[in-house]
């Protein structure tokens, strides 16, 4: 047995046994060592990521905001992303029009909770005390509308009852307001408030009863406005009937064989006649001037036919005084000087009409004056016009 000592390799140390055992502590250890920062660049891009999609819905959750709209008195709840209300009208396809109303406005920001009301304007075509109007309201109905317009309803009478809805057509309303009107009638004035349509409405609400002649003093179908007075003119009265002459023409011809200055009247003219029936009334107690109501022909005139002569006078007319004036007298008048034809038209012994006996110079009528200023006018005839004057008897001067 050796005393000499033996080198131990795996008692003290464990030589062999030692080098691979260290060998996996070592690599063991360096995993253990290196592990963190492995971890931090395996877990940090996830970490950023979460981080990054946390920051982003707190976002998209910010930007969502809760509205309550209002359409036209329907509400709905809604969530939007839109910045204001314009924008909000655009996402859910909200038209609006001139006279729609929006509150509050469209370039109103929006924020969480806010309420948006959207009225539609309807068109109403009012007739308020007889006038018409086309306005528009926001106002579902027509109390509504009537509040929205300022037209006062108590005690008006109204076209449609006043919770009558208005579609987005409109409608047509017929209003009158309560007026004051005070009827004078009989000499008595009736006062009243009255929401009538016409004067002749007011008038009967009045208690006046109108006989069929009886008038207002305005148009019955006019309109009564507030503080108006409407007089009610009694009127009485009934028809007269005049007849009246239609003048005859006259048609002149001339004819050579008369002397110049001689008329013969070849056929009478005859004048026509007419009746008249004329409305007599009194209004109120004052009689009125009439009124020609109709007017009927009863007879035509006829036409009176006159000869005119041409013929020159002769030159014996200078010798008038050697004349048969009393032979004319008598053929003429019966030779009287107060003689008087069946017309009145002719008068004296040589029956002068006035005219031509004031164109002689006589006064008056010639069947006033004395038999010789009369034979004295006729002689100055004569030496005018020759024996024309009398172209029946005018040949009796020569005998």
């Amino acid at each position: 047995m050796s005393s000499k000592p033996r080198l131990e390799t795996g008692a003290a140390s464990g030589a062999s046994p030692e080098r691979p055992g260290g060998r996996r502590a070592r690599r063991r250890g360096a995993r253990a060592a290196g592990r963190p920062d492995s971890v931090v660049r395996r877990l940090l891009p996830q970490a950023l990521v979460v981080a990054f999609l946390a920051g982003g819905t707190t976002s998209f959750v910010a930007q969502d905001r809760a509205i309550r709209l209002e359409l036209d008195g329907r509400p709905q709840a809604l969530h939007t992303f839109a910045d204001d209300v314009n924008a909000l009208l655009a996402e859910q396809g909200v038209r609006v029009g001139e006279h729609d109303l929006v509150a509050p406005a469209p370039d109103t920001p929006l924020t969480g909770g806010d309420a948006i009301a959207v009225r539609y304007g309807r068109p109403v075509r009012l007739t308020l005390d007889g006038r018409r109007h086309k306005v528009w309201t926001t106002a579902r109905t027509v109390d509504g509308a009537l509040r929205e317009l300022g037209v006062r309803a108590e005690g008006a009478y109204l076209s449609a009852s006043r919770s009558r809805s208005i579609g987005r057509a409109g409608l047509a309303l017929d209003v009158r307001t309560e007026r004051a009107v005070t009827v004078m009638a009989d000499g008595r004035a009736r006062a009243l408030r009255t929401n009538a349509a016409t004067a002749g409405e007011a008038v009967e609400e009045a208690g006046i009863t109108l006989d069929a002649d009886d008038r207002l003093s305005v148009p019955a179908g006019s309109f009564p406005r507030d503080g108006q007075t409407v007089t009610v003119l009694r009127v009485t009265g009934g028809r007269q009937t005049r007849e009246e002459e239609i003048p005859y023409r006259v048609e002149r011809t001339y004819d050579s064989t008369l002397l110049k200055g001689t008329e013969v009247v070849e056929r009478p003219g005859r004048p026509g006649l007419r009746r008249i029936t004329y409305l007599l009334r009194t209004v109120d107690g004052v009689r009125q001037a009439p009124r020609r109501e109709r007017t009927r022909l009863v007879r035509s005139p006829r036409e009176q036919v006159v000869r005119v002569g041409t013929k020159a006078l002769p030159r014996s007319a200078a010798r008038v005084d050697a004349l048969d004036w009393h032979g004319l007298a008598v053929c003429e008048s019966g030779g009287d000087p107060r003689a008087v034809d069946a017309s009145g038209t002719y008068g004296g012994l040589y029956q002068f009409d006035t005219r031509t006996w004031h164109a002689l110079g006589g006064m008056g009528r010639p069947q006033d004056a004395s038999a010789a200023e009369q034979t004295a006018r006729a002689k100055k005839l004569y030496r005018r016009r020759g024996e024309s004057p009398w172209p029946h008897c005018g040949a009796r001067l020569h005998g």
